[in-house]
């Protein structure tokens, strides 16, 4: 009778095993917030848009990048979060007023999408490096250059601002993490670092979990030079976001001294996804930035 107990909870554990390895796997290969080029052309194409999509390398890293609109009197640069890809951005690229305004870019950055999916670079300084080839190696993008950044996406955004102020003649930032702690951090996440634990993660997890793990420290790097920064700025962030506090706003506004124009805005009864629930917000924060940015680089590059 033991015995026949014994091989029972054998099996059924090893069951049990088989079955968690399946769905991890089948977890992996639905949640990953990314389309490949065939998804990503189709989308485009059921909204009469044309997409253009492209592969460099970096850092012995292959990058994809994306861009749609002809319009040359302006270009926006689209930085994703974490977890994320370039086509968390796919509505804004295909909305037609934007595309009356500007010609639009977005990266897969380093760790996400199809730029090295759970390969993370979880130093924002090389992200920069990494993606900056788009700004100015890639395409001749005409000024003024806007980034607009989401989550993670917006020290990335701020740290290529302050790296190479000539790039970059406005910021949107929606939901920022920019305030070295001040964001919210799982009990669970430094466990996943380990080497057995991450095997049992999805993949875009895992990437988005190392970014976390140093980010405190990556934004502790760049105290120094918010000084830098003397571009136009607007700060969008839901007033019930959960993921990354609030207090981020007060320390923007205690940074960002020498932006040329400040706008900080607190959105009543949202959490951290704007960029879905408020599309229309941002996307007429996005056409003022525009115009902001026209008379920044009139007045600032002569």
């Amino acid at each position: 009778m033991g015995r026949k107990i014994l091989r029972f909870t054998a099996r059924l554990i090893g069951i049990s095993f088989i079955l968690l390895i399946t769905l991890l796997f089948v977890f992996d290969r639905i949640v990953q917030f990314r389309m490949d080029d065939n998804e990503l052309q189709s989308y485009f194409t059921q909204r009469h848009t044309q997409v253009h999509i492209g592969y460099y390398n970096s850092f012995n890293r292959t990058i994809r990048y994306a861009w749609s609109g002809t319009d040359t009197s302006a270009t926006l640069f689209f930085i994703h979060g974490a977890p994320s890809s370039l086509s968390y951005y796919r509505d804004y690229m295909t909305d037609s007023s934007l595309l009356q305004k500007a010609t639009m870019f977005s990266v897969d950055r380093p760790g996400y999408g199809y730029s090295g999916l759970a390969e993370p670079i979880p130093y924002i300084k090389q992200q920069v490096q990494m993606i900056k080839p788009v700004i100015d190696s890639l395409h001749k993008l005409h000024h003024p250059v806007i980034i607009v950044a989401a989550s993670y996406g917006t020290a990335i955004a701020c740290r290529l601002a302050m790296d190479d102020p000539e790039l970059v003649d406005g910021l949107v930032l929606i939901a920022p993490a920019l305030a070295p702690g001040e964001e919210k951090t799982l009990w669970f996440s430094p466990y996943i670092e380990n080497t057995f634990s991450r095997w049992f993660v999805p993949r875009m997890l895992q990437s988005a979990n190392t970014e976390k793990m140093h980010h405190k420290q990556e934004l502790q790097e760049m105290l120094p030079y918010w000084k830098n920064i003397k571009v136009p700025v607007i700060y969008l962030q839901g007033a019930n976001d959960g993921l990354v506090y609030t207090t981020n706003a007060a320390f923007a506004k205690k940074e960002l001294v020498n932006a040329s124009s400040l706008e900080i805005e607190m959105i009543p009864n949202r959490g951290h996804l704007l960029a879905f629930s408020e599309r229309p917000l941002i996307k007429s924060k996005i056409i003022k930035m525009i115009g902001l940015a026209k008379v920044y680089e009139q007045s600032n590059r002569r």
